[in-house]
């Protein structure tokens, strides 16, 4: 009997051909980087061993670090050609962005934390999603996994609802277009039209940019496949400290963005508020603790729920993970100067 050639296996064949045969264009990573002696080494080896066929140039803006980030980093750049240092005095991140695209040279660019871990995939898949949808800025899961108990408490609170609501880039979700990507694979010319990220906002302003991008035609389009594993932060009170910024500075972004504060993000402040009302009553009504009470009751029961098979040293501190965010967040909310508002 006369066999024929597998249909499915031509394709395959055909796909495989193709892809090596294309021209993959170049991509610029750039890297704001600030105390990140820890995990910087494995970040920069992650996108240099990137299953991408195109040239990689990465560009590493480094700010006046505590630790060994600076020596880390210059090491690198003598180790591989493709590894460029420049500096950034603020130690702010979006001028630590700007400067690396301003040093960079590729149209599309690739912003990477340096806590930040590429699956071998990322770069192929953002620029065949940049090429497949049209849009300016590609970005996925922000995956967060940790290594000691309190981190494993953190990743477990930051990957549920409970922990940070709705949002795709945190929870997962269908492909499609969205407000705002974790990290974000940009073509240049949506950089150059917006401007960069604005400087301003030393935090949110991923958000910010998307906004930007958003407003001025451009579409932003959220890819589950780029999944990216993200360390977090080591113990409370960074944790704390982190999500106490996240919650101000997000308020400065309403303030310059009119009507871009969702019921999602008031949550916080709302609980905060709520809770304080019943701790100042309840010398006087003491039905007013049942306030707080609830909230320790639900975040004790939502950590039962959503930790499960976490390690039991994970476990005991997940209540204190869903906390910090919770109320540092909302404070951070509520307390948010006006002083930092961008003048217009």
């Amino acid at each position: 009997m006369k066999q024929f050639p597998d249909s499915h296996a031509q394709t395959a064949s055909s796909s495989t051909s193709a892809s090596k045969t294309r021209v993959w264009p170049p991509v610029s990573v750039v890297m704001p980087v600030l105390n990140e002696e820890r995990h910087l080494r494995e970040a920069v080896r992650q996108v240099l061993a990137q299953a991408y066929e195109g040239p990689i140039e990465v560009v590493l803006a480094i700010g006046p670090s505590r630790d060994r980030t600076q020596e880390v980093a210059d090491a690198l750049a003598a180790e591989d050609p493709r590894v460029r240092v420049v500096a950034n005095p603020t130690g702010r991140t979006p001028n630590a962005l700007n400067a690396a695209i301003g040093a960079s040279s590729s149209d599309i660019v690739a912003r990477v934390d340096g806590h930040a871990l590429l699956p071998a995939d990322y770069l192929k898949v953002a620029v065949e999603t940049l090429e497949q949808t049209g849009a300016d800025n590609v970005g996925g899961i922000m995956a967060a996994e940790g290594v000691t108990p309190f981190e494993k408490a953190v990743a477990c609170a930051m990957t549920s609802k409970l922990g940070v609501g709705g949002a795709r880039f945190h929870t997962g979700g269908q492909a499609g277009p969205s407000d705002t990507v974790y990290l974000g694979v940009f073509r240049r010319s949506a950089l150059d039209r917006v401007g960069g990220y604005d400087e301003h906002f030393q935090r949110a302003q991923d958000w910010e940019m998307n906004h930007r991008i958003r407003e001025t035609g451009g579409l932003v389009w959220f890819e589950p496949r780029m999944r990216v594993t993200y360390r977090p932060r080591p113990d409370l009170r960074a944790l704390a400290r982190q999500y106490f910024h996240y919650g101000r500075w997000r308020r400065v972004v309403g303030r310059t963005h009119q009507g871009t504060i969702n019921l999602r993000y008031l949550a916080p402040p709302a609980a905060v508020v709520a809770m304080l009302l019943g701790l100042v009553v309840s010398p006087f009504f003491w039905p007013g603790l049942l306030i707080p009470a609830g909230y320790v009751a639900g975040v004790l029961a939502g950590s039962v729920l959503t930790g499960r098979g976490l390690p039991a040293a994970a476990l005991v501190r997940l209540p204190l993970a869903y906390a910090a965010m919770h109320v540092a967040w909302g404070w951070g909310f509520l307390t948010s100067p006006a002083k930092l508002s961008k003048t217009r």
